[in-house]
């Protein structure tokens, strides 16, 4: 029955993104929609346990399925066994391309950025892509940098580009005249860090209104925010307004939360269409 609710809810949600996106993603959900309904139409109409179906091994999904682990990842999230990290992550691969440039706002100890990174190049290193990553916290550059030491070659590592600064002033360090595919955000304090230290909301909607500027069509804003520290649920407020008030036209914004997790961050994404 959850799996049901759930194909149902990604039919509707791909066929929003479908006319906001690219022809070959539109193709892709399109089979997307398709695979369902013929998965749908073949079942045999006998009843099952909902334990039996939610204990069973063998997957309740088609296995070809067209956007690559996206399923998993969502299902896992809805039971509780996937981060809300990895959700991001999985909603990135459907929109980042091989040679895009992406920012990360809040590199914090440089997890996103090296997902960034792998989503932006490939083994010939002729695509281009670059992630410019940046933090208010000179403690959050030097982790990302270790990291970047820690698994990247010399090469590789120069593709990202480092700001010890703060994520609302990212038009100034975005090259004259470029395309940037995706802005994403970690909102709350540095994991490991002082905790004193969070992102405020007065720089995060400037930030945002930056991401709004320098983003281009058929890309996206992605937020995960913390909100189990003080400040941290006005940050949300302010995400939300923000995301409420660009033009239904140009944007399609939502926001995943657990109803019963009062502290669970939450996933809030900004595409924007392409005209």
């Amino acid at each position: 029955m959850a799996a049901g609710l759930f194909r149902a809810e990604m039919s509707m949600l791909s066929s929003t993104l479908a006319r906001s996106f690219s022809i070959p993603f539109r193709k892709t959900l399109s089979s997307f929609d398709s695979r369902i309904a013929t998965q749908r139409n073949s079942l045999p109409r006998t009843r099952h346990s909902r334990v039996a179906s939610l204990s069973s091994s063998s997957p309740s999904h088609p296995r070809n399925f067209p956007l690559p682990g996206i399923e998993d990842v969502f299902v896992g999230y809805l039971f509780g066994r996937k981060k809300a990290t990895e959700v991001a992550h999985v909603v990135w691969e459907q929109v980042i391309q091989k040679g895009d440039m992406v920012i990360d706002a809040t590199c914090g100890n440089g997890n996103d950025t090296l997902a960034m990174l792998k989503m932006v190049t490939d083994e010939s290193d002729c695509c281009g892509g670059c992630v410019y990553a940046m933090d208010i916290q000179k403690d959050a550059i030097e982790s990302t940098s270790c990291l970047l030491d820690q698994t990247l070659g010399s090469e590789e590592k120069e593709r990202v580009k480092l700001f010890n600064m703060c994520h609302s002033k990212m038009e100034e360090i975005v090259p004259e005249n470029s395309s940037v595919r995706m802005v994403a955000f970690n909102l709350g304090y540095l994991p490991g860090g002082n905790k004193s230290i969070i992102t405020a909301s007065n720089t995060t909607v400037l930030a945002l209104k930056a991401a709004e500027r320098v983003l281009m069509p058929g890309g996206l804003i992605s937020l995960v925010v913390y909100i189990g520290h003080p400040g941290g649920r006005e940050e949300l407020e302010v995400v939300e307004a923000f995301g409420s008030s660009l033009p239904v036209s140009d944007w399609v914004c939502c926001k995943l939360q657990m109803l019963n997790r009062p502290l669970a961050p939450v996933l809030v994404f900004m595409f924007k269409r392409e005209k």
